[in-house]
């Protein structure tokens, strides 16, 4: 999809040749003589059209247009939120048409926010979006271009980093997308490292992929624990995105990457299992963030690690009570087979260690606990860093993918305790989100940390089923964030270094969800 920005008076657009206009109305609309604002006015004071968030009206053929279809959204306060929401309605209205150009009208909003332009270009992206690998009639996306239109070259410097930064978001969406989105038998460990190279054919991207012999060599007997029920080799993948000089800190992103989880020998219950595929949505996110990295090239470093493998019930799996020893040394019991996730991440963690990171971000569809408490709405938030923390949530506040700050206070490491190795992967059902973030903070002692646990917003169930390329969004935010840090002239200290750690026994004060 092909997205424009254009300055367009609202009398150049009645006669701007589209297939549809959608025309974002403010809940203090002002007057006007063209057509445009005649209809809306006319609809809001005979009450057929509200302008709260989502309202529609649609026309067609309305005299003084040239636009064959006309949508009227709702925009409420004109905010990023409002903005989404109502592209969102808009292009649902629209969906059933033939609409191949279409004209978003932002010119009666007036202060125009970068970030509402962001969101709306999102939303087009989100609303047009089309699964195709494994469909022998593929769909056809029919909306191939958005024009955003804004009444001035004053609003179009606001509007082109909005366009800019929404138009690499979709790309990166849709690239979490598609491979979520693929079923086991399409992306296997080793197909989706080949998704990962053809990241590298972008620009500033490298990319390594390391096998079980290398992986063997590194030591990492958690992970291999995991993948060794399989007859799918495991992967590790390693991407480097380099948009700054070699001696700056790296950012550094873990994405679980499990791309099926039966549960190993504690296996799951039949109902439902089939969307174990994206139990590898994590991994997912990553390669969506450096896809949006390529095309926006910050100047940061960032390093991707990817641990993939299957999770299967085969004669040589692991079973419940074996000990196996990390990459770091530690030994684990595996009491639960099902709590694999935080058992490969545990190892990709000690593997950053190597890269000396600024900050550490792990990525996980980890526990069905984190999707009991926060439902779909926000990802779970677990830090040793309060400033990391705090810049993570408003990341997630201004990119509209938003997380929740959860404790971590010690108390809760108490059930991993066991009389057989250094810790259990596990500690029973009570406070599972959290338990699972501390067995992993056991690993992450030696830089900033953060571990998002996605479990309830990376994917939908039901008839909406499918991937939501959450959180590329957050992520994306974060990095840019961090390369806005880096500029000359920045004063700011970078979020993560040298942080005051968090307390241990308490939630910090300062968080900000």
């Amino acid at each position: 999809m092909d997205f424009e920005l254009k300055t367009l008076t609202l009398a150049r657009i009645c006669s701007e040749k589209t297939d549809a206009l959608l025309v974002l109305v403010p809940q203090d609309l002002g007057a006007g003589n063209d057509p445009l604002s005649v209809l809306a006015s006319l609809a809001i004071k005979s009450g057929d059209f509200e302008a709260k968030p989502g309202k529609l009206l649609s026309t067609y053929r309305a005299p003084g247009i040239t636009a064959k279809r006309v949508v009227l959204a709702g925009a409420g306060d004109a905010s990023a939120k409002s903005v989404r929401t109502a592209v969102s309605a808009g292009l649902g209205a629209l969906k059933s048409g033939s609409v191949q150009r279409l004209t978003i009208c932002f010119n009666a909003l007036g202060e125009l926010q970068a970030d509402a332009v962001r969101a709306a270009v999102v939303a087009c992206g989100d609303a047009s979006y089309v699964y195709t690998t494994t469909k022998s009639k593929p769909g056809v996306t029919r909306l191939q271009q958005v024009v955003v239109a804004v009444n001035d070259s004053a609003n179009a410097r606001i509007a082109k980093p909005g366009l800019d930064k929404g138009a690499a978001l979709v790309k990166g969406i849709e690239f979490a997308k598609e491979w979520a989105n693929r079923p086991a038998n399409h992306a296997t460990p080793t197909l989706l490292a080949g998704g990962a190279r053809e990241l590298g054919k972008l620009r500033n991207i490298k990319v390594e992929v390391l096998g079980p012999k290398e992986v063997a060599r590194l030591g990492m007997g958690s992970f291999m624990a995991v993948a060794q029920g399989t007859a799918e080799p495991l992967r590790f993948i390693v991407l480097r995105y380099e948009g700054a000089a070699k001696a700056e800190a790296p950012v550094v992103l873990v994405g679980k990457g499990i791309t099926f989880d039966t549960g190993g020998i504690s296996i799951k219950p039949a109902a439902e299992m089939d969307e174990m595929k994206f139990d590898m949505c994590g991994a997912a996110s990553v390669l969506g963030t450096f896809r949006a990295l390529a095309e926006l090239q910050p100047a940061l470093n960032v390093v991707g690690l990817i641990p993939s493998c299957e999770n299967m019930p085969g004669g040589r799996a692991v079973k419940p009570g074996d000990v196996v020893t990390s990459m770091s040394g530690q030994t684990i019991e595996i009491l639960n087979t099902d709590a694999e996730g935080r058992l490969v991440l545990c190892d990709a963690l000690t593997y950053a260690e190597r890269f000396k990171p600024r900050a550490v971000v792990d990525i996980a569809t980890l526990t069905g606990a984190c999707v009991i408490a926060l439902g779909g709405v926000r990802s779970g938030l677990f830090s040793s860093d309060d400033q990391l923390a705090e810049v993570l949530s408003a990341a997630g506040e201004s990119s509209l993918d938003l997380c929740w700050r959860m404790p971590l206070d010690d108390d809760y490491a108490e059930g991993l305790k066991t009389n057989f190795a250094d810790v259990a992967n596990v500690a029973g059902r009570a406070g599972g989100a959290i338990t699972a973030a501390k067995f992993l903070q056991r690993f992450a002692a030696s830089f900033p940390w953060a571990h998002l646990d996605i479990a309830g917003t990376a994917w939908k169930g039901g008839s909406a089923k499918g991937a939501t390329g959450r959180p590329v969004p957050l992520l994306l935010d974060y990095l840019l964030g961090q390369a806005a840090l880096a500029r000359p002239g920045t004063s700011a200290r970078a979020p993560g270094k040298n942080a005051k750690p968090a307390s241990k026994n308490k939630r910090s004060s300062k968080t900000r969800a």
